[in-house]
């Protein structure tokens, strides 16, 4: 049972992780990942989400019809969503009014909505937050890799708690494309292709 469940955390960090190996929640990974408190802001939202909602689609599975368990998923979803957006504005409005309209969103992300389906419909509530911590954490380490590598190329700088830390010495010239909308395609696409040449191996 401890492998298995171990198996199921541990899926989401390098065989599953959502935007390099599964493709998906590409929306946010592409918007908010100007920054590293963005990126990371973003997937520990997600996270929270997705734990929750797998807990309570786990939960309740044999009691949502199965004809109508996708609405009933999203009102699942919707509401810690609601929650977070909540949480966000009293604790930390500042990265709240960066993130904007990709918090409210999280409600339609297909990573969550699918593993609802994909996973906790079908198992039990422990597996169901070992598979819902792996795929979160996944993605929040991918958010946060392909923030800093935008804004340490794009800008030279790492930002945590609203401060831009100067990383790139005085003479170094960004890569301004970086952290605009056409760099966001340009390194996942580079980063794709790192993960498939390292899974290779």
């Amino acid at each position: 049972m401890a492998k298995t469940l171990t198996q199921e955390f541990v899926k989401g960090l390098w065989a599953d992780v959502p935007p390099f190996r599964l493709v998906l929640g590409l929306c946010p990974v592409l918007a908010v990942t100007k920054t590293v408190e963005n990126g990371w802001g973003m997937g520990v939202a997600v996270t929270f989400v997705l734990v929750c909602s797998n807990i309570l689609v786990s939960a309740l599975r044999k009691v949502i019809p199965p004809k109508v368990r996708i609405a009933c998923f999203i009102v699942v979803i919707a509401t810690f969503v609601t929650v977070v957006e909540l949480v966000m504005q009293a604790y930390a409005y500042p990265l709240f009014l960066k993130l904007g309209i990709f918090i409210p969103l999280i409600v339609v992300n297909c990573i969550l909505l699918g593993r609802a389906e994909a996973f906790a419909y079908k198992n039990g509530v422990t597996a169901s937050i070992a598979d819902g911590l792996g795929i979160g954490i996944g993605f929040t380490l991918s958010l946060t890799a392909l923030a800093a590598v935008r804004e340490l190329l794009g800008a030279g700088t790492i930002t945590l708690y609203e401060t831009p830390i100067q990383v790139m010495g005085a003479s170094f010239e960004p890569f301004t494309f970086l952290v605009q909308a056409p760099g966001a395609f340009v390194s996942l696409g580079l980063m794709l292709c790192l993960m498939n040449l390292l899974g290779k191996k």
